[in-house]
């Protein structure tokens, strides 16, 4: 699929053109982290036109042959490093209390009538089951994925049989991608980053290392870069937005948040990688430098710091925000609901055990209130992007409302041209249109709010990939995934300068 192909610039780890000093990691990676998947793929992963023992370090001409007891000495101790380390993941794991997902499968359901469509959707109240719907239903036709616990795999595959709804399996072992994240994780915490320079770009990071990086690309660009906090989350943590700014007061200005849906990882990466870049083309890129000759950019890197923290220490495929409510045992919103737009309506769950759960009223959610105060004390806002993943799309207004927003022609105009600088570098297909005619409908969400709040510009992306890993996209693709998304940035933001108003 598409969001499965390039991983990063040759020689360029980080994406930025320069190679970290702990050393540039090649593009031969295990594709499949189950153990039984590593030893079955490790001549394709370890690459081809060497014999017996290619990547494991010596190049043996062709026709010739490592001797066999070398071959398997190596291979036996590849494996037993794998395995030590899916051990320690699985140790620190169990240690933490964190939710496994041993025997869990990701399940793509492809709907073709509307028959079998509501069959589907019915699926979405038999809370027994316990499912997690990845793509929720939108139409015959349409893919549907989710996430089924292993004791509802035969069931539910069953009912799918009887009523005649094809699916596929897209992951085989959720808890295998789980670890193989987890391992990676744990072989880049070696040592901390002294710079934003030393910063692995490349692999995902916890809350502290996140906000560790901002303190560093502030105190390396005290005149570019400030840090706002504009609240507070439920469970008290601060909630940062980073300023790019020449100076001035109250300047147009650009709004970006990655993180609001907490499981999204590769979105909070691809903020960091924003930030540093910002940092690092503000002078020599010319459209960057024209935008913030003119134009502020705010950057909220961790929206949802709650839930992100409870992806990476309990629940790795946790969603919304961790508040609590009277009346339920089940705890937080969905804060894509949360918003003052068509709040309540369709689109959006009234039960607070849903992953679709609007809240008990609008901007219940401290971590969406700060951002509404934000915006309408700022009150200069031009544009502003939310970023999620995964489906590979860019969407404007509205989700709530199929009435189309004054501007569509304008905003699709944007989205075609943003789809096609993205699509430029490693050829990932996005498609583009309004949330209720490219997906669903959807009240309550971001951008429908901005949009309403007189902010004209308001887009949301969904990143990498397409499903083949969905939330749990390797830390490969972090890199291209948010080089290719900053060019499409980057004709939003020159196109708002161009059209201020």
């Amino acid at each position: 699929m598409a969001g499965d192909s390039p991983t990063a610039l040759a020689g360029s780890r980080d994406g930025f053109g320069q190679d970290q000093e702990h050393g540039s990691r090649g593009t031969a990676e295990l594709r499949c982290p189950t153990l039984a998947g590593a030893s079955r793929s490790l001549p394709t992963a370890l690459g081809k036109g060497t014999a017996g023992g290619a990547g494991l370090g010596v190049t043996i001409p062709m026709g010739f042959k490592r001797p066999r007891g070398a071959l398997e000495a190596r291979k036996g101790l590849f494996r037993l490093t794998m395995r030590a380390l899916v051990l320690l993941a699985a140790l620190v794991a169990a240690a933490a209390g964190t939710e496994t997902f041993v025997g869990h499968q990701v399940l793509r359901i492809v709907p073709h009538t509307d028959e079998e469509l509501q069959k589907v959707q019915e699926l979405q109240d038999l809370e027994e089951l316990q499912l997690d719907f990845w793509l929720a239903p939108r139409g015959p036709g349409h893919p549907v994925d989710v996430r089924v616990p292993f004791p509802s795999l035969q069931p539910l595959k069953a009912h799918l049989e009887a009523n005649g709804v094809s699916y596929s399996i897209m992951i085989e072992d959720v808890q295998a991608l789980v670890d193989h994240e987890r391992t990676e994780m744990l072989r880049g915490r070696r040592q901390l980053p002294l710079s934003t320079n030393t910063f692995d770009y490349a692999t995902y990071h916890s809350l502290d290392e996140i906000y560790t990086f901002m303190d560093l690309l502030v105190a390396e660009n005290p005149n570019l870069v400030s840090k706002i906090e504009i609240g507070r989350s439920t469970e008290n943590r601060p909630l940062y937005v980073l300023k790019f700014s020449k100076g001035g007061t109250n300047r147009p200005a650009v709004w970006i948040d990655t993180g609001i849906h907490s499981r999204e990882w590769v979105t909070q990466a691809s903020g960091v990688w924003f930030a540093k870049k910002i940092v690092l083309d503000h002078k020599n890129d010319q459209g960057l430098a024209s935008i913030l000759d003119k134009m502020d950019i705010f950057l909220e890197i961790v929206t949802n710091p709650d839930g992100f923290v409870f992806t990476q220490t309990q629940n790795r495929m946790w969603r919304k925000t961790r508040s609590r409510h009277s009346g339920s045992v089940c705890i937080g919103v969905d804060p894509n609901r949360n918003w003052d737009a068509g709040f309540g309506g369709p689109g959006a769950s009234n039960n607070p055990c849903s992953e679709t759960y609007h809240g008990p009223y609008a901007n219940s959610e401290p971590e969406v209130k700060a951002i509404v105060d934000f915006v309408k004390n700022h009150g200069n806002i031009k544009a502003f992007v939310s970023i999620h993943s995964y489906s590979q799309l860019l969407l404007y207004p509205y989700g709530y409302t199929t009435t189309p927003v004054p501007d569509q022609q304008e905003l699709h105009q944007i989205s075609k041209e943003a789809v096609t600088a993205l699509s430029s570098l490693y050829g990932t297909n996005y498609k583009y249109g309004s949330i209720i005619t490219t997906i669903y409908q959807a009240s309550g969400g971001t951008i429908d709010w901005t949009y309403n709040q007189g902010i004209k510009y308001s887009f949301t992306f969904e990143l990498r990939d397409t499903g083949r890993y969905g939330f749990l996209l390797p830390a490969k693709q972090i890199v291209p995934t948010a080089q290719e998304t900053w060019l499409a940035l980057k004709v939003i933001m020159l196109h708002a300068l161009d059209h201020l108003y």
